[in-house]
């Protein structure tokens, strides 16, 4: 544990001293300074005896020692020195300050009492920041965070602790324990316009440089791969593949993909075969398909099994023929005949083939693909390189919804055999490397009536256990389904200005009522709130901007996964 400065060093930036409070809500403190000098979020140290507590700055209140002197204006009847004093001493401010952590710390070094309690305490890793668990006392001294205290609780630069930003007033670095964070799906959310895309590629940065965890990003508006030019500024904003050239792999959907003029790496395209009936029921809502889809589905599979998207495609809806007597019957390669053959409600079938016609009709869905995508794209993953699945023109929210669940589904399938293997026999088989699956607009596939058609729900729910974790990109939290919601560990929110998603981001956090304030009042670019798994506390940043000074920050620096070689082609490349 590196030690902060000695209490009598930390009286500089000493703010107030405790008066009151408790531990379920807030610890209330009188300011000794001007209140333009502490703002909301600020991280404070209380130092109380042998112990020291860490908190946020969540509210401020103006009072007064009789009510009369805030409603008088002293100053226009007095001398202004005779003013001030009699304010000085009259009105007050007092801060809300939301307790996180505590730590024993003992006496100074130099106190007589010191080697006494050192010897009670030779073990500094059982003196580690702990939750709160009781109060401090009654004037006890509460002070502005050092860079020592920031380090202490968020960790040292280095490593998988990844600079994610830093404080608000004195531009301390705040790390993200990158380690930790990939162990659980985490979130990224914020109001249009708040710098997400900017931020998660900040993060996303940081996994692939220190070489945390396999990265699948679906990439549904082409953002990540290559170098785009910056709406709001103009300036250049470099891809993820531009930068690692040698470890992030371009997916273009379609067989003749192009992204922002540029060709991918490979293509994919999905076998027919590929198709399973879950995967549409996946897009009742989409397709606005009725009740009756499930049964029939079933019933194509029964017949068709892994042919049942090129059998039913191939049908004919409506076709007639006459038979030896004249009368109109089914054709045999229309709908209505298998239906009957098979048991089915023609009316159902015919409903079910006409809407899937928006499926047929995917130029990326083929009889038989020129390569086998699904098989390369596992195949990166497993061999610890990054992907990004650019979905070129087919950006429409059935493309989505049908490509990002069915190549979820696979790698599910994968990551849970291979890690069956591995414990099974851990003696021959290597673990399965982590993997980070990026989602965008999460809400379109994990919203309550989505969720439990998907992968992706049970990826949040189940598949930490076999190393696979969801990282959601979404603006509307409030209509991603709270059992979803409740898995994630680091939540990591811009600005939300409507009530239900700042309430859904704070949901089954500790302090929740404190901090919502605290994230409805954010700016609207590039500051944060930092909560849950990946921080010991909650903290608000402000973030590190997406710009060439953080790649030569990122990329000047030691590497933990590099070779020399990729490391140039990462520079020049």
């Amino acid at each position: 544990m590196e030690r902060p400065k000695s209490k009598i060093e930390n009286l500089k930036s000493r703010i107030g001293y405790i008066v009151g409070g408790s531990l379920k809500d807030s610890f209330s403190v009188r300011l000794t300074v001007a209140p333009q000098e502490v703002q909301e979020g600020s991280f404070v140290v209380i130092e109380s005896g042998d112990w020291r507590f860490y908190g946020l700055v969540t509210d401020f209140q103006l009072g007064a020692t009789d009510p009369r002197f805030a409603d008088e204006q002293s100053t226009k009847r007095l001398p202004a020195g005779l003013a001030a004093l009699l304010l000085n001493q009259t009105l007050f401010t007092n801060l809300e300050v939301l307790p996180a952590l505590m730590q024993e710390v003992g006496p100074d070094p130099g106190a007589d009492t010191y080697p006494a309690w050192r010897e009670l305490h030779p073990n500094d890793n059982e003196l580690l920041p702990m939750p709160v668990k009781t109060v401090p006392s009654h004037h006890a001294q509460v002070r502005s965070s050092e860079a020592a205290d920031v380090a202490n609780i968020f960790g040292q630069p280095g490593g998988s602790n990844y600079i994610i930003g830093s404080t608000r007033e004195q531009g301390h670095p705040v790390c993200i324990d990158l380690d930790k964070f990939v162990k659980r799906s985490s979130g990224i959310f914020g109001a249009t316009g708040t710098g997400k895309s900017f931020l998660t590629r900040i993060i996303l940065a940081g996994l692939i440089h220190y070489n945390q965890a396999s990265v699948l990003v679906f990439d549904m508006h082409n953002e990540y791969a290559y170098s785009d030019t910056s709406s709001d500024t103009g300036e250049s904003v470099p891809g993820l593949h531009t930068k690692f050239p040698a470890r992030v792999r371009v997916v273009g959907l379609g067989g003749t993909a192009t992204i922002r003029g540029q060709s991918p790496d490979f293509h994919l395209e999905l076998a027919e075969g590929d198709l399973r009936p879950e995967d549409i029921d996946m897009l009742t809502r989409e397709l606005n398909l009725r009740e009756t889809t499930p049964a029939t589905l079933e019933a194509l599979w029964v017949n068709f099994h892994e042919d049942w998207f090129s059998q039913f495609k191939a049908m004919k809806s409506g076709k007639m023929e006459e038979d030896e007597n004249g009368k109109k019957i089914p054709a045999p390669d229309s709908v209505a005949f298998w239906a009957n053959r098979a048991g089915v409600n023609v009316a159902a079938a015919e409903g079910l083939h006409a809407k899937l016609q928006r499926v047929f009709n995917r130029p990326y869905i083929v009889a038989k693909p020129a390569a086998n995508g699904l098989n390369e794209i596992i195949n990166c993953l497993t061999r610890g390189l990054h992907v990004v699945l650019s979905f070129g023109d087919h950006e429409s929210d059935l493309d989505y919804l049908l490509v990002t669940n069915l190549l979820t589904r696979r790698i599910r399938a994968t990551w849970e055999e291979r890690t069956n293997q591995y414990r099974s026999r851990p003696e021959k088989e290597p673990e399965p490397r982590p993997l980070v699956v990026v989602v965008e607009e999460a809400h379109k596939l994990l919203n309550r009536e989505m969720a439990s058609q998907t992968a992706f729900a049970t990826i949040a729910r189940e598949m930490r256990k076999y190393n696979v974790t969801l990282l959601i990109i979404d603006q509307r939290p409030s209509q991603i389904y709270d059992e979803v919601m409740s898995q994630l560990g680091t939540r990591v929110s811009a600005w939300l200005g409507d009530e239900a998603d700042i309430q859904a981001v704070l949901s089954g956090l500790a302090g929740r009522e404190a901090l919502r304030g605290m994230l409805a009042r954010l700016q609207p670019k590039e500051e944060v709130l930092l909560l849950g798994w990946g921080v010991k506390m909650p903290i608000l940043v402000r973030s590190r901007r997406y710009d060439h000074k953080f790649w030569q920050e990122l990329l000047g620096r030691g590497d933990t996964g590099r070779t020399a070689e990729q490391a140039a082609r990462e520079l020049f490349g």
